[in-house]
């Protein structure tokens, strides 16, 4: 239900925005118009990225503390880049490659047990998944990043609400209240819709494994975040975890802009 109201909450502020945009713009080309084409590959976009990836992750963070979750985030830039280079013809440097064995590293390091933030392996296996999927949407989403960013975007969102909320509904899920729904519906339009947007342009202009180098710094600021937020305190553990995969991270945004 949640991963629904964020995807519907993207997919209606694109859509308004687009609006916007048309008048300010007028006829003036905005980048090149999806095509019937495309649509297979939308949907599977928006089966994996927009349906398997948020449902793992919401499902993951009920098992795990904000700070574990958001550092656990780092593996979608591991798994893109190995992707990327597996199955879709990138290349990347010896460097890179252990940069992202760093970050990998750091990442079974909040698995072992220990320290003052609970975490299962349930909850981790779960945001791991989740970040598998995205890597290979990531991927995917690259093959398209030429098309016009806004469109693509809300196309995807669209169909992955609808599609998630539709069977939250048939599972017997009932709407949460209006504030819920607003607040989901806002966040999904923000950290959803619009960094989606700016995702697509990174993908188009870097390509999708130097894109996740850069992504990667993301998690960092939900991990700290939760602390004031939630009122959570990082054990010795994810002081450990985080060190190690900024280290990681930083190699990659290094090796990155070298590039």
């Amino acid at each position: 239900m949640l991963a629904g109201l964020f995807y519907i909450g993207a997919g209606a502020g694109l859509g308004l925005f687009r609006v916007v945009q048309r008048v300010i713009q007028g006829d003036r080309a905005t980048g090149v118009p999806l095509k019937k084409d495309d649509v297979p590959l939308l949907l599977l976009i928006a089966c994996i990225g927009g349906g398997a990836g948020p449902v793992l992750l919401l499902f993951g963070l009920g098992h795990l503390s904000g700070v574990a979750g958001s550092l656990l985030l780092n593996l979608e830039a591991v798994f893109t880049m190995l992707l990327a280079v597996l199955f879709f013809g990138e290349r990347l440097s010896m460097r890179e490659t252990a940069a992202a064995s760093v970050v990998l590293g750091g990442a079974l390091l909040l698995s072992l047990s220990g320290g003052r933030v609970a975490t299962e392996l349930i909850g981790i296996a779960s945001v791991a998944g989740a970040c598998l999927a995205w890597g290979l949407d990531n991927n995917l989403t690259a093959r398209l990043s030429h098309r016009n960013a806004v469109d693509l975007v809300r196309f995807k969102a669209t169909t992955a609400g609808i599609g998630n909320l539709a069977l939250a509904l048939a599972a017997g899920r009932p709407l949460p209240d209006r504030a819920t729904i607003g607040a989901a519906v806002a966040v999904g339009f923000v950290c959803y819709g619009l960094s989606i947007v700016l995702d697509v342009y990174a993908l188009r202009y870097v390509g999708a494994a130097r894109e996740a180098a850069f992504f990667a710094t993301a998690p960092f600021a939900g991990a700290i975040v939760a602390v004031p937020l939630l009122g959570e305190r990082m054990g010795a553990r994810e002081l450990a975890a985080a060190g190690v995969m900024a280290g990681g991270v930083a190699l990659l945004v290094r090796v990155g802009r070298l590039r």
